[in-house]
């Protein structure tokens, strides 16, 4: 069994993995904000509970308390929700090392964005990852962290600044990739640093006979919202790499900022319904996303290539043995691969026909392959494969 075979299922296994616990947290961010939304005072509640619920699912029926603490005892099997958060980021990560670290020069380097070394690359990711959170920390500990709005205008430029950072350091799949990390850690160390030890305090102090303080579950609660409303963003910027129309744009960063408003106005949008507020009080956020929407699709728009001089097949043929069949081959010569990516085969004129629409959204209209520009495929080469492209239909 060969080092690439072996990394392919490493690959596959992880992947899988990220996405089962990853579910399985968003799910629960997405239930208990719904859920304490959703509560209400009723008559006859019990002392310290600021509302209930009544709930159906799966022919049953469900009555929700929530303490405005916590209650004055707590059971030994006291139900806790993190290992989802941790798993979903230790897997998160481990794919991470393996698509990207491992292979640094083909799906992190870009040689025309920056000439990085592959440990020096790993080293800025990791710095980078670990920086973003104790500056957004710092952010919630000042007083920043008081003024709602003020700290998500904060929280909002933080990553649009990592996200210029990353456009300019890494390539156009390894910088937006890199972009949901850093919100992912967040997320994440959201969960293992702030949420869960404030809830073992406060058990602790009740199974001791003490009162709680409430400022821990304050704070539990904000960063819970925050992972709530980062969601959403965070989850197009993880599977971005199946788009070369965001990960290829020259500023790409600018689409960080769109998605980040759009994936935002549709969580509160969606968050104030549960909480039954009046439409006259939110209408504005679905709006406000469909500017960024549109925004984004007039940034992406493709090029016109239909005004360019007749390209023979022999120059196109050139360009694609140069630039793309150094993967996309019977048998690849690049290091990484041991067979054609997704079977996909580019060293005749009737493979370049036949793939033509991926060719035109990966190599033209983005310049997401070849990966990390390993070839050195010019701007004139993209054109020029364009223009053949266009001139076949």
């Amino acid at each position: 069994m060969t080092l690439a075979f072996a990394m392919e299922w490493f690959n596959l296994l992880f992947r899988w993995a990220h996405l089962i616990v990853g579910i399985g947290w968003i799910g629960t961010s997405f239930y208990f904000i719904a859920l304490d939304l959703s509560l209400r005072k009723r008559p006859g509640m019990k002392e310290g509970v600021s509302g209930t619920a009544m709930e159906v699912h799966g022919g049953g029926f469900y009555h929700v308390e929530k303490y405005l603490v916590a209650p004055k005892e707590v059971p030994e099997d006291l139900i806790w929700y993190k290992w989802e958060a941790y798993l979903t980021w230790v897997t998160g990560f481990a794919l991470l090392v393996v698509q990207y670290y491992f292979n640094a020069k083909a799906y992190l380097i870009d040689p025309s964005v920056l000439v990085l070394t592959p440990g020096e690359a790993v080293l800025i990711s990791v710095f980078s990852l670990v920086g973003g959170w104790f500056i957004y920390d710092r952010l919630c500990k000042s007083p920043i962290g008081k003024n709602v709005p003020l700290l998500a205008v904060c929280l909002f430029a933080l990553i649009l600044g990592a996200a210029y950072m990353f456009t300019h350091v890494f390539s156009g799949r390894g910088a937006l990739i890199h972009v949901g990390a850093f919100v992912g850690t967040i997320m994440a160390v959201n969960v293992f640093g702030i949420i869960v030890p404030n809830q073992k305090k406060i058990t602790a102090s009740l199974l001791a006979g003490q009162a709680p303080d409430p400022r821990l579950g304050a704070i539990g609660k904000q960063r819970s919202v925050h992972n709530n409303y980062l969601t959403i963003p965070v989850l197009l910027m993880m599977v971005s790499n199946h788009y070369p129309m965001l990960t290829g744009h020259p500023h790409s960063w600018i689409l960080v900022a769109l998605i980040l408003v759009i994936g935002g106005m549709v969580r509160h949008f969606l968050n104030r319904h549960e909480a039954g507020d009046a439409f006259a009080k939110f209408w504005w956020a679905l709006p406000t996303a469909a500017i960024g929407l549109v925004a984004a699709m007039i940034m992406t728009a493709p090029q016109d290539y239909s005004g360019g001089k007749k390209v023979s097949d022999a120059t196109v043929l050139t360009i694609a043995r140069t630039h793309c069949a150094v993967c996309h081959a019977e048998v690849p010569t690049h290091e990484g691969f041991e067979e054609a990516p997704k079977g996909i085969h580019l060293d005749t004129i009737a493979d370049l026909r036949r793939y033509a629409d991926q060719i035109m959204a990966q190599a033209v209209q983005s310049d997401a392959m070849p990966l990390g520009n390993e070839t050195e495929m010019t701007d004139e080469e993209r054109t020029t494969l364009g223009t053949w492209i266009t001139q076949q239909k």
